[in-house]
């Protein structure tokens, strides 16, 4: 059934708000948007006539009033992909906490359409800009913009820009400490395509780890490849065939690990006991379901996603914080490095 509008419960007003408090519509709004020309007792009077009426103010009107939309957009280059929805996710927290609309545009790794996209939100009339890349490389800064803009995930090649990214160089880091913890001293790298910065860069934490501890990894190098589980298979296939006595697997991707836990089974050999496997990205759809489960390197892209948000909307209200800001990542352990006593135990 559909209820009468007459019926409907009237929404209080500002001016409800005033009569229930005492004071004029003028001081009732200077009270409830922080004005310091109210005593601090009048605001406190009108603060409780607001929550007793259920008030709650009318966020586009204010909004105008500033010279504000109350929305930003949002343009990724990788809509269909894990790496985008997280940060999306994250940053629509982050909105919702300041009443504010995000519009979503997909630029699909095109250029063109990147700059059609960003040409129809300034036509909205948005209040800012989040761009986020389809991988963690350094991309091109759209220049000056009537909006701040921050650049999230893929970094602006200008150092006077926001940006926010990933920490790969201390995930890689991460992994190697997580291993030689557990008495891991064999230990292959199987990273991805050597292209992207961030195969390169989780490698180089990894090395450096290794190299502090005085090692160097199985084969003497870490070996590069595709993101995929043929690869994984095919990596782990030679390293197994040279070095029959490797413990350890650190892999550039989650997809990359499971192709290395098959050829490892195939192999007989069991994880962890014989050779523990560690992934990266903690894709969800893998890690709980890789037989044994996958320990892996979560990025933190929700974070990541309300960190770009919130300095968005601090350079929105004329607080930029320019430079590039990283997120940390975490390490989630799970069973495919565990049941292995450290080395004199």
């Amino acid at each position: 059934m559909v209820a009468d509008a007459d019926s409907m419960p009237r929404r209080a007003t500002l001016a409800d708000v005033a009569r229930e408090a005492g004071v004029s519509i003028a001081t009732a709004s200077k009270a409830l948007n922080g004005r310091r020309q109210v005593r601090e007792e009048t605001r406190q009077k009108v603060i409780l006539a607001a929550e007793q009426l259920a008030f709650r103010p009318n966020v586009i009107a204010r909004q105008l009033q500033r010279g504000r939309s109350g929305t930003v957009g949002l343009v990724t280059h990788d809509l269909e992909g894990r790496f985008s929805i997280p940060i999306l996710m994250g940053a629509e927290d982050e909105a919702g906490t300041g009443e504010v609309s995000v519009l979503l545009c997909d630029a699909r790794g095109d250029k063109l359409r990147e700059r059609y996209h960003v040409q129809a939100l300034l036509g909205r009339r948005v209040d800012g800009l989040i761009v986020v890349g389809a991988r963690p490389d350094v991309r091109p800064s759209l220049g000056q913009l009537p909006v701040p803009v921050v650049y999230a995930y893929a970094p602006s090649d200008d150092p006077a820009d926001m940006s926010e990214v990933c920490d790969n160089v201390e995930a890689g880091r991460l992994v190697a400490q997580h291993l030689l913890a557990r008495g891991r001293r064999r230990i292959a790298i199987v990273s991805g395509d050597e292209s992207y910065g961030a195969a390169r860069e989780r490698v180089q934490g990894a090395l450096e780890v290794l190299a502090d501890a005085g090692l160097e990894p199985a084969g003497g190098r870490a070996v590069y490849g595709s993101w995929d589980e043929a690869w994984g298979r095919t990596a782990v296939e030679t390293i197994v065939g040279m070095q029959s006595d490797v413990d350890a697997v650190i892999c550039g991707s989650d997809q990359i690990a499971r192709g290395a836990l098959d050829t490892l089974r195939e192999h007989r050999l069991r994880v962890p006991e014989d050779v523990a496997v560690t992934g990266h990205d903690n894709w969800e759809v893998i890690v709980a379901h890789s037989r044994p489960r996958l320990t892996s390197v979560d990025m933190n892209l929700e974070e990541l996603g309300r960190r770009a948000a919130a300095r968005l909307f601090d350079a929105i209200e004329g607080r930029p914080s320019p430079g590039v800001e990283s997120i940390p990542p975490r390490l989630v352990g799970r069973d495919s490095t565990r049941g292995y006593h450290l080395a004199g135990e």
